[in-house]
């Protein structure tokens, strides 16, 4: 039997997938894993597990279907990220994640200055500097850990650090550089040299391909730890979240793809290029294609966090007894800017808060709160994305978060928009396979993970989600100078 194995590293987990080249899943594992946070805004993990947890996940998947034949690889992973490696391809630091690690602040005013302010940035990288970008990580490992930096060469993402595990290969693809500003230039597809060289001196850059790409064939020493057989197609890879929109088959123009995970990410995909300083202007996962993208910083960090603190009853629980709130948490409105805030705020020293709160309230209360703030989170992102110029015709919804209708109910009422739920919500492992599926046949992508219902917004909740989402709003400018005064207080 032909099949595909599809990994993706994510922010709380690896994720595997074996599947047929038809998208049948044939047996999915998981390995959780936990991000270092040494001090506040900083969040780290070391690269070593990635592909640690890639051989364990590969081993298990691929002896579990003693007659599966495994024709292709594809890896992704969360990024953003900055592994950097010496000459000898061992991490010099811990990886610095993506846009949830806030510590450049100081770079990116620095940087941004230096290299001509906001306008400059979006015309040649479209973005400009945010915790997002790669380019500042790289000047706060300089400025911060010369010797570490003195022994870096080269950089890498857990795609790419898969990819040349597997392979030997040092790519990157088009898609993650594109999110490496101010290193690659948008519109050339190609690194800016005149900028990469100032900013990342002595690190030599990745060859550049596109994600469906072969980066190389898995090597006898790959297969020794594995499982896998030598000389099998590995996929150059990308980012979690644009394997996520690849697995509902949300890449089309006039498509945005919601990814409830951990953080929550959102990708427009779009004719014309879109430039604002509140939103990312990427190159998409398909050459052709272009996205314009925003992330929050948390989302299902915090329901996490608030069932780790109602001493971890079963999310089945706590979704049931949100459900039974009803709309606005009995008067609670919350902001869900617990590790700052990547777009549109773009304000990594936003902090979470709890408005409304008496002695009656439940734990039912707050997470129905939680959930809220995400959908209010939602609908501030889709303003600015139709604002900066981005059309949104169907949204697709994917990650844990649909695993239940409840949360993405509670964003498709305070949206007003419809959200097709796929009938697969395994998200970027399942991406990923898909793409290294295109390797040995051409599987269209939605007929590999096609939609199985529509959630509707419900009119009778319009009036009142419009009122608090109204509350929403205020809510975050009447508090940001004490909650920029209490981060300052974090990070000393």
């Amino acid at each position: 039997m032909e099949t595909v194995l599809g990994i993706d590293v994510g922010t709380s987990s690896t994720k595997g997938v074996l599947t047929t080249l038809s998208g049948e899943v044939l047996s999915s594992a998981v390995r959780e894993h936990q991000v270092s946070r040494p001090r506040t805004g900083h969040v780290e993990m070391d690269p070593d597990v990635w592909w640690e947890e890639f051989c364990s996940l590969s081993t298990e998947l691929v002896t579990s279907q003693p007659d599966a034949e495994v024709k292709a690889v594809g890896v992704s992973g969360m990024g953003p990220c900055l592994a950097l490696v010496d000459g000898e391809y061992r991490p010099v630091r811990p990886a610095i994640l993506y846009g949830v690690d806030t510590r450049a602040t100081e770079e990116i005013a620095e940087w941004k200055a230096e290299l001509g302010g906001d306008d400059a940035l979006l015309e040649r990288c479209g973005s400009t500097l945010t915790t997002q970008a790669v380019g500042p990580k790289v000047a706060w490992v300089a400025r911060h850990e010369p010797d570490a930096y003195a022994r870096a060469r080269r950089f890498f993402m857990p795609a790419s650090w898969l990819a040349f595990h597997l392979t030997g290969a040092y790519v990157l693809d088009h898609q993650s550089a594109s999110q490496s500003t101010p290193l690659y230039d948008i519109e050339q597809r190609q690194w800016y040299r005149p900028w990469a060289d100032r900013i990342a001196p002595g690190i030599e850059l990745p060859e550049l391909k596109w994600a469906g790409d072969v980066a190389g064939q898995v090597t006898s020493e790959a297969a020794a730890l594995t499982g896998l057989p030598v000389g099998v197609p590995v996929t150059v890879g990308t980012i979690d979240a644009w394997s996520e929109a690849l697995s509902v088959d949300a890449h089309n123009p006039g498509d945005l793809m919601l990814m409830y995970g951990t953080t929550l990410f959102f990708i427009n995909t779009v004719t014309e290029p879109v430039r604002d300083v509140s939103l990312w202007g990427t190159i998409g996962a398909l050459e052709g294609t272009r996205n314009v993208a925003g992330g929050m910083a948390t989302s299902g960090a915090i329901t996490g966090w608030l069932r780790e603190l109602f001493g971890s009853p079963d999310y089945a629980t706590l979704v049931a007894e949100a459900d039974v709130v009803g709309v606005g948490a009995h008067g609670l409105i919350m902001l869900p800017y617990f590790a700052g805030e990547r777009t549109p705020l773009m304000d990594p020293e936003a902090r979470g808060v709890v408005a409304g709160l008496s002695l009656s309230h439940t734990r039912g209360d707050l997470y129905r709160a939680a959930l809220e703030a995400t959908g209010f989170a939602v609908r501030h992102n889709i303003e600015a994305i139709e604002q900066a110029g981005g059309s949104i015709e169907r949204i697709v919804a994917v990650g844990g978060g649909t695993k239940s209708d409840v949360w993405a109910q509670i964003v498709t009422d305070i949206t007003g928009r419809p959200q097709v739920i796929p009938r697969e919500s395994i998200g970027a492992s399942y991406g990923i396979a898909w793409l290294a599926a295109q390797i040995v046949t051409s599987v269209p992508a939605a007929q590999w993970n096609p939609p199985v219902r529509v959630l509707e917004p419900r009119a009778d909740y319009r009036e009142a989600y419009d009122a608090l989402y109204d509350l929403f709003r205020t809510l975050y400018p009447a508090t940001a100078s004490i909650t920029h005064a209490l981060a300052a207080r974090q990070f000393s």
